[in-house]
């Protein structure tokens, strides 16, 4: 579980984002530090009784301000991700704890790498009906929504602008999102919600991952 003592530190953090603040409550931060990362370890442990992930990785809470034009120090926020163990599985998950029920789960391709980003839209320019009838399933759609992500406002050259799955096509990202409320975060069911919402999602990266070890043809591109 995570305790309501994590959300209300957050909301403090929030009215008090400077590091006076932060630095006379760092020991309270320390312990609900340490209570997050055993979360977010037993979500890891859950995942991998039905995939295989990485180890967890919990960001830290302090903000990189050098580009940004927000210079409050601190993320308002605990976020950490699960990568699925490469080369053979491809995506991956993501947790997000903030308070005044901005919590979320998100999965999927947050940055292909240009030759993963070309390799998709080529696959569903050639074919867009499998994936199409995976993220319209109706217990998918219920849990995750529509496909999300930023795009481009016309067709990426060498794609014509008129195909049938140019708004798949446009994609640069393909990502879903779920939201978490504050009543299921602190809730005991919330370690359930979460591993049951990723073990929803897998249909979708079964399919992700056979297009991105693969040529056009279907040869694999990582057996030897």
């Amino acid at each position: 579980m995570i305790s309501k003592n994590v959300l209300e530190f957050l909301k403090k953090l929030e009215e008090n984002n400077n590091r006076e603040w932060f630095n006379e409550h760092k020991p309270k931060f320390k312990k609900l530090e340490t209570e997050v990362k055993a979360f977010f370890a037993a979500i890891n442990q859950k995942l991998n009784v039905h995939d295989e992930t990485d180890k967890v990785k919990v960001f830290r809470i302090y903000r990189d301000v050098r580009f940004s034009k927000n210079k409050t120090p601190y993320k308002t926020h605990f976020g950490g991700s699960f990568h699925r163990v490469k080369p053979r599985l491809r995506g991956g998950y993501y947790f997000q704890i903030q308070p005044n029920n901005q919590s979320f789960l998100a999965t999927g391709f947050w940055n292909p790498s240009k030759e993963d980003l070309l390799r998709i839209r080529k696959e569903f320019e050639m074919d867009d009906e499998e994936i199409r009838t995976i993220i319209n399933q109706e217990t998918f759609k219920s849990v995750w929504g529509n496909l999300e992500g930023e795009e481009l406002k016309t067709a990426p050259k060498g794609f014509d602008k008129e195909h049938q799955a140019i708004d798949l096509i446009r994609k640069k990202q393909f990502i879903f999102t779920k939201k978490i409320t504050d009543k299921e975060l602190v809730s005991k069911d919330l370690l359930t919600i979460i591993d049951e919402s990723f073990k929803t999602i897998r249909p979708y990266f079964d399919y992700m991952s056979d297009v991105l070890t693969t040529n056009l043809n279907g040869e694999s591109l990582i057996d030897n």
